[in-house]
């Protein structure tokens, strides 16, 4: 999956060459390069056939990938005319269909990975997938920059449509883009977090939906997609491979299935890795199900020949598939047959190294499962009732429950329970009105929930608890605000129940847990224009610029995706153009990550833009230099907007 960047690292692009080069008699060597170009051009055309058979690609790049490969159906016509040569071919022609390869071979390692690899992966690894985007565009234009038309006798309708391939490509390279800064902002706030605390479950069920990981079937196939990413790594990017791991947990804990724990042990000498934890045994991996990626206590083979765990490919067939989870081949039926030597094996191998192979009592789990959602309407009607105690359990029953799966969510709706959990925010016992908004939170992770709660006129309430409640009840009702907020209305209501000004409170005054709740739900509720004048007015900016310069709260690109929002109206770019904010801003552009410096120059074009002392600032900060850096090295998205500064400045000073 990651052969595309290796490639591109350790081998020399090969380049046309011109025909002054081959000195030597070209009839020498007719008979030999002629099969050679006939071999390149089979290859490049079963290259071409091969991506238009790739199924589909990740949401993340599925625009950039459609875009790449019509342009490998663009190139059909080019082979129709190259499969039909019948002059011998001559040095430069066949070193320029040698360079069209290898930049096809490029192209299709990347499309491979945006149609096979991890959801996760290429979400967390967005820029540095477009990166390679850039590399394939810029391999394919200069291929195509130096085509030999008359030694390959290509036709020129066919020239014409290669020329025209050539102008888009060189365009392309300038216009693609880096990913949606609503994602990027979401992906920050989960990976931020060290606890797994019910704050936190609002924003992974989004981002599951926005990754498209929120079904059982998708969340198989991206465990197999991660097993084959860890394997590759062979232990490197060990950190980048615990988070993605991580947060697919995370997804699975929210659909209600098991973790994911795996042994990488392709490289004896690699020290001994497991999904989260480390053992000083090696599990050999053929012993592993390629679905669930832990030893295996039932095998069994499927048509295709591979073998699973029983339960676990008895799950993917109920769940309507009708192909092999790994090699994603159709099956000719669905029968299991006992992989009888696998687990003799297995056995062998668990008895020699005293290793006891895990027992899961599914029967046990479905009846907790169940007794537990049988008791949610009793639960329910305890939150009416007069003893304060058993309000006060039943409501802490409530918020565990519906943190564990999406069925006790939808069943807690169902019997009544958002009423009485609204009431229980005005109740004076801070820890019933913290329990109460957690389970509100909690709740609010179902898109029908969202709407209930809203109209039991809950975002008042919540504001209220935010105002005066404990440390923890304020963490949770700014990340309950937030996900509400995702229905657009709600924004306008947060905003006009005057939600704005506690917020910012938080951010500027709370645990540090609580200022990335408090930046999160401003970042969302700052979509709403309306909102923007209503946190500038709260003073938003101060703490904004207080996170800017603390780089130990790790909040710079929390407080720059903000800033990306409010500068877009009259009042923010007032209130951030003050001379200490340019100053730091300007820091960013010369020592910020890639993202700091993209975030702080698309500030800076918006302050630029609008009023030109305001470039006169960033120049006395010494902002030339870095942004000529940017424009060399920075991300797609940096370099234009230093490019559109840049040319700001040189119009000013022509006037």
């Amino acid at each position: 999956m990651e052969g595309t960047e290796e490639r591109e690292e350790n081998a020399a692009e090969p380049e046309p060459k011109n025909s002054d080069e081959s000195t030597r008699s070209e009839h020498d060597n007719e008979e030999e390069d002629e099969p050679d170009a006939v071999a390149v051009v089979e290859e490049i055309q079963r290259v071409i056939e091969s991506v238009v058979q790739f199924g589909e690609y990740r949401r993340m790049q599925r625009k950039e990938s459609h875009n790449l490969v019509r342009r490998f159906k663009h190139m059909l016509p080019l082979m129709e005319d190259l499969r039909d040569l019948h002059q011998p071919v001559p040095q430069n022609g066949v070193a320029w269909l040698k360079s069209l390869r290898d930049a096809l071979l490029f192209a299709k390692d990347l499309l491979k990975l945006c149609s096979e690899g991890s959801k996760i992966h290429l979400a967390l690894e967005g820029e540095a997938v477009m990166i390679k985007f850039q590399k394939v565009y810029k391999k394919l234009s200069r291929a195509f920059k130096g085509v030999p038309f008359e030694e390959l006798g290509i036709s020129d309708e066919v020239k014409e449509q290669l020329e025209l391939m050539h102008v888009q490509l060189r365009r392309a390279r300038r216009r693609t883009d880096t990913q949606d800064i609503e994602l990027a902002m979401d992906m920050m706030v989960v990976f931020s977090d060290e606890d797994d605390r019910n704050a936190d479950s609002a924003i992974v069920e989004r981002l599951a939906k926005k990754l498209e990981l929120h079904s059982v079937e998708d969340l198989e196939v991206e465990t197999v997609a991660v097993g084959y990413l860890a394997r590759e790594r062979k232990g490197q990017q060990e950190e980048s491979t615990q988070k993605i791991i991580g947060l697919l947990n995370k997804f699975k804990r929210i659909a209600g299935m098991e973790e994911t724990g795996v042994v990488i042990d392709d490289d004896p000498a690699m020290p001994n890795k497991r999904f989260g934890r480390s053992t000083s045994l090696v599990i050999p991996h053929e012993f592993l199900c390629p679905i669930t990626l832990e030893i295996m206590t039932d095998p069994v083979i499927i048509a295709s020949g591979q073998t699973y765990e029983r339960e676990s490919i008895e799950k993917w067939f109920k769940s309507n598939h009708k192909s092999c989870p790994k090699t994603r081949q159709p099956l000719e039926h669905l029968q299991l047959a006992p992989n009888c030597a696998l687990k003799n094996l297995i056995a062998e191998w668990c008895e020699k190294h005293n290793f006891k192979l895990p027992k899961i009592c599914t029967s046990c789990q479905e009846t907790t499962s169940t007794g537990n959602q049988d008791a949610i309407p009793s639960l329910v009607e305890s939150l009416w009732s007069i003893n304060l105690e058993h309000q006060r359990k039943a409501v802490e029953r409530i918020r565990l429950l519906s943190k564990e799966n999406s069925e006790n969510r939808i069943l807690v709706a169902e019997h009544g329970g958002i009423p009485p959990l609204v009431q229980l925010l005005s109740y004076p016992d801070s820890k019933i009105k913290e329990h109460a908004v957690t389970a509100l939170l909690n709740l609010s992770i179902d898109e029908g929930n969202k709407k209930l709660i809203s109209k039991e006129g809950a975002i008042p309430a919540i504001i209220e608890v935010l105002q005066n409640g404990s440390i923890v009840a304020k963490e949770n009702s700014a990340a309950a605000l937030f996900s509400l907020s995702m229905i657009d209305e709600n924004k306008e209501l947060v905003g006009m129940s005057n939600g704005i000004q506690p917020l910012v409170k938080l951010l500027q005054s709370g645990t540090v847990r609580g200022k990335k709740d408090a930046a999160t739900a401003l970042f969302s509720l700052s979509l709403n224009h309306a909102n923007k004048d209503r946190a500038i007015r709260a003073g938003i900016v101060t703490p904004l610029l207080e996170l800017l310069k603390d780089k130990n709260l790790g909040m710079v690109d929390e407080a720059l995706s903000i800033l990306l929002l409010l500068v877009l109206n009259y009042e923010g770019r007032q209130a951030i153009g003050q001379l200490p904010f340019i100053e730091t801003l300007v820091e960013f552009t010369r020592e910020g990550t890639p993202k700091n410096k993209e975030c702080a120059a698309s500030v800076l074009l918006e302050l630029c833009t609008s009023n030109s002392s305001f470039t006169l600032a960033a120049l006395q900060f010494g902002v030339y230099e870095h942004l000529i850096e940017i424009k060399e090295s920075g991300t797609n998205r940096a370099q234009r907007k230093a490019n559109a500064i840049l040319d700001l400045i040189s119009k000013s000073e022509q006037i």
